[in-house]
């Protein structure tokens, strides 16, 4: 169980890896990375024995930017019949596990693999069960059987608070039909990722305020105004006509990046086209001039050296909040409903 799968986007290979090896050698873990282009994984190969296992207990996988879902295991070359038998014998030497996921790549053939792995689970599971290697124990590693195709797996533990929110890390929200954009699954999705559920009804609460820049048509608003916070609409294009009736928003027909508010909000989101770094300088203009309290922003990303932008510009918003002398949590991940983006999320303490 020396290797390490991380899925991610297909194109973001490279980020995933250059990501993973950076943390590998702060850490001291020898090994290296490895990916296809377009295979939506990637691998982190440990060079000692117990490294794949040391990486996910040093590293926290909420704070990990590119990955999707990761866990530490083998593949495992499955014949036509009795893949079962096969299975179990592979997890002799394997923990009893609290949990049960089967995953696949985000590529076509992943999505052709799907009706087959929904087929297996049952009669996998009952006998994984049956022979003592599978009880329902949140305590417990979960078990992540990542299917390549029919003929092979990779079998992995990651444990249940350290991993995906989700299957794959792929999160089944349903786009409603009266949003007016379906960028509104991207603010849903970052609320899910950053913010407990347990917290949503005190930071997410009715009568709160909040600024949308770059807001029209409204898909990030309509989610806001779903939770009856009030907003600030700011954008030169129209905004929906059904957010407007609804008595929670409020046009401006103005620059995103020029705009000031009257007064302190609770939220200020973002989903603008533009630089990144100029998205960034904004990000710390709102925080520092303490215009608000929470924000969720996203930032496009170059063509390459994905990576190593985000990473660059992640420490010049700390740096220039810490010299502004503020205690900011600032969060960041690419989202399944990102795109050539990732999401930040930033807090004042």
């Amino acid at each position: 169980m020396n290797t390490l799968l991380l899925h991610c986007r297909p194109g973001f290979e490279a980020e995933v890896c250059a990501e993973i090896s950076e943390h590998a050698a702060r850490l001291e873990v020898a090994g290296y990375s490895k990916a296809k282009p377009q295979s939506a994984c990637a691998e982190f190969v440990c060079s000692e024995p117990g490294g794949a296992e040391y990486l996910m207990r040093k590293l926290r996988f909420s704070q990990l930017i590119f990955p999707r879902q990761w866990a530490r295991g083998e593949y495992v070359p499955l014949p036509e019949t009795d893949r079962i038998g096969v299975l179990l014998a592979a997890l002799a030497d394997y923990p009893v596990c609290g949990s049960l996921w089967l995953e696949v790549l985000d590529t076509n053939d992943g999505k052709e693999l799907s009706t087959f792995c929904r087929k297996f689970e049952k009669p996998l599971r009952s006998a994984l069960v049956k022979a003592g290697r599978l009880k329902d124990d949140p305590q417990l590693p979960r078990l992540l059987l990542t299917f390549r195709s029919g003929r092979e797996a990779f079998v992995g533990l990651a444990e249940s608070n350290n991993s995906a929110l989700w299957p794959m890390g792929i999160p089944r929200l349903k786009f409603p039909r009266e949003a007016p954009s379906r960028s509104t699954l991207k603010l849903e999705e970052a609320w899910h990722h950053f913010i407990p559920r347990n917290q949503w009804d005190a930071r997410l609460a009715p009568g709160m305020t909040a600024v949308d820049l770059g807001a029209a048509p409204g898909g990030w608003t309509w989610q806001l105004v779903q939770r009856e916070i009030k907003v600030i609409a700011v954008d030169n294009g129209p905004m929906a006509e059904d957010l407007m009736y609804s008595g929670f928003v409020e046009h401006q027909r103005a620059d995103g990046f020029t705009f000031k508010p009257r007064r302190p909000v609770n939220w200020m989101v973002c989903d603008i086209v533009e630089k990144p770094a100029r998205t960034a300088a904004l990000i710390e203009t709102w925080l520092g001039e303490g215009w608000c309290q929470e924000a969720v922003v996203n930032l496009k990303l170059p063509m390459k050296q994905r990576y190593a932008e985000v990473r660059k510009l992640l420490a010049r918003i700390d740096d220039g909040l810490k010299g502004r002398g503020l205690k900011v949590s600032i969060g960041c991940k690419q989202l399944y409903h990102d795109r050539e983006e990732v999401t930040c999320y930033l807090r004042k303490l």
